[in-house]
């Protein structure tokens, strides 16, 4: 699914950031110094923040205007915000419906989500008996059940060590591939951004750029970036 942002401004308090750019399916990595906007791009385009001009497209229809419950993608954070009270199925089948009373075929879906993130037989534990990186499978899972054409994460594996890290980022390129999602890793880490991303968003001084190739942008990083790298 194509993503484009027409002329879009953000204002928040003192800040403000443009984006004129149009991101075509695949993989898209969100980098760029620390307070930049990485984050508020991603809520802008899930509808969680509110342009003060421009506009948001998905696939040329104009969802500008539409709330977040109504926009074609789905937004995992860092907190994984499952709720301990209830079971990894349970959290998991949150995503068909919040009632939770599923139709048999509903169930399966949780089951062949959970099976897909590597967490099958682990329905009935409580959040409390996972390891982080399970905890974000249960997310993900869930995430993945939304069924929208649109996956957008932001930082949710910057917790974990670099092993567990490569892992789900391994396992994200797969779920993205099988369901031909678009995807939008908003990272402050860029040997994520090389693993798994082709294009790249720089976000520096009040702009979100053009997507370019990751590597040439990571090999060849304008001043901000060179910056905020550190080469």
């Amino acid at each position: 699914m194509d993503i484009t942002l027409e002329a879009l401004l953000i204002r928040q308090q003192g800040f403000s950031l443009a984006a004129n750019l149009t991101i075509s399916g695949g993989s898209t990595a969100i980098i760029g110094p620390s307070g930049g906007g990485k984050s508020t791009l991603l809520l802008a385009i899930a509808g969680f923040v509110k342009a003060a001009s421009g506009k948001v497209l998905f696939n040329g229809a104009d969802f500008t205007k539409a709330p977040p419950a109504e926009r074609p993608v789905t937004l995992l954070f860092q907190e994984h915000n499952l709720f301990p009270h209830l079971t990894v199925w349970q959290n998991t089948a949150l995503g068909v419906r919040p009632s939770l009373r599923l139709s048999r075929a509903e169930k399966e879906r949780v089951a062949a989500a959970l099976a897909e993130v590597g967490l099958h037989g682990a329905g009935e534990r409580l959040p409390s008996e996972l390891s982080g990186g399970q905890r974000q499978r249960v997310a993900l899972a869930r995430a993945l059940l939304r069924d929208r054409p649109v996956l957008m994460l932001d930082e949710p594996f910057a917790a974990l060590g670099p092993a567990l890290r490569f892992e789900m980022l391994d396992l994200v390129a797969r779920i993205r591939a099988e369901h031909d999602a678009t995807l939008l890793l908003v990272t402050h880490n860029p040997e994520d951004a090389r693993r798994i991303c082709d294009k790249a968003v720089l976000v520096a001084d009040g702009v979100a750029g053009q997507p370019c190739d990751t590597v040439d942008l990571l090999d060849n990083p304008p001043p901000a970036l060179a910056a905020y790298l550190g080469t």
